[in-house]
């Protein structure tokens, strides 16, 4: 089978490796019908972070061709979303919503999705079933499903992090694919008023069309101005963090209200946490997403 393999530094390639087979019981390889590029793999593409040379891609949806002998929830054809996440479904922390973390994962990879197949651990635990069959849905359709493997989910647990709630005014930092799907998970969870930071003019377009009340191009104390203008100076209920850097905590942090909420759906280099949090009452909320939660 083909799968595309990352080389070096701004270096990929497509290369041969042997079908993906079942290992264990509760495993089930996949025929991948669509996979994406997730805003990630573009760091250690581009060499702002490491990764060892390998397959890539952990997003995807497809069809199961085999399952192993244990797994009881899905069957060869159906049509599934394959999450980033591998957890196991059954144990207290799967339950509890987080299989991200769960600890029956260890053997998951995130590599091998931008393939002609692939090996899913953890597969009555980690899939998602989608109702009928790839040829029932449009081509735009699919690619919306891919998002569900995990830059959807990312961007409504940034959400879900921050306690967005109904009559809420919240502000998203960050334009591309997870603060795009954080602004459609706000309106989801019923905020009011969704300021969307953006100097992009054709992904501020889509941040109105998903739901944004209020764009703001300026970064920094700029910004907080604004924001503060809009919310009569006191600040926004919530702020969801989708960039990653410290001057977006930072702003982020500085964008809410004392008693404010803040949503973080990454890592982030940032060690200043408690005294931006302490003197504002700031709750901060985050982590890595849980795909079948």
């Amino acid at each position: 089978m083909r799968s595309a393999y990352f080389v070096e530094k701004n270096k990929m390639e497509v290369r041969e490796f042997p079908k993906a087979q079942l290992v264990k019981e509760t495993d089930a390889i996949i025929k991948i019908v669509r996979a994406c590029v997730c805003g990630s793999d573009l760091w250690w593409f581009r060499g702002i972070s490491e990764r060892q040379p390998g397959p890539v891609g952990h997003e995807a949806i497809g069809v199961i061709e085999e399952v192993g002998a244990g797994v009881k929830n899905f069957k060869a054809g159906d049509f599934v979303i394959v999450p980033f996440t591998h957890g196991c479904g059954h144990c207290p922390i799967c339950l509890a919503g987080f299989e991200a973390n769960c600890p029956n994962a260890k053997d998951g990879v995130n590599g091998g999705y931008q393939g002609e197949f692939y090996r899913a651990i953890n597969a009555d635990g980690a899939l998602v079933k989608i109702p009928g069959r790839p040829s029932d849905y449009s081509e735009e359709q699919l690619a919306s499903l891919t998002t569900l493997a995990d830059v959807m989910p990312t961007g409504f647990h940034a959400a879900k992090a921050a306690d967005v709630h109904e009559g809420d005014t919240v502000v998203v930092f960050g334009d591309g694919a997870v603060g795009l799907c954080a602004v459609i998970s706000a309106k989801l969870l019923g905020a009011k008023r969704i300021i969307a930071m953006s100097r992009h003019e054709d992904r501020a377009a889509l941040a109105r069309d998903f739901g944004a009340t209020d764009i703001i191009a300026e970064h920094g104390a700029e910004a907080i101005q604004k924001i503060m203008a809009i919310t009569n100076g006191y600040g926004a209920d919530a702020a969801l963090e989708c960039v990653g850097t410290k001057e977006a905590i930072e702003s982020a942090f500085q964008a809410v209200r004392a008693g404010g909420r803040v949503g973080v759906p990454h890592d982030v280099d940032y060690n200043e946490w408690i005294d931006s949090l302490f003197w504002k009452n700031i709750q901060l909320g985050g982590g890595v997403a849980s795909v079948a939660r």
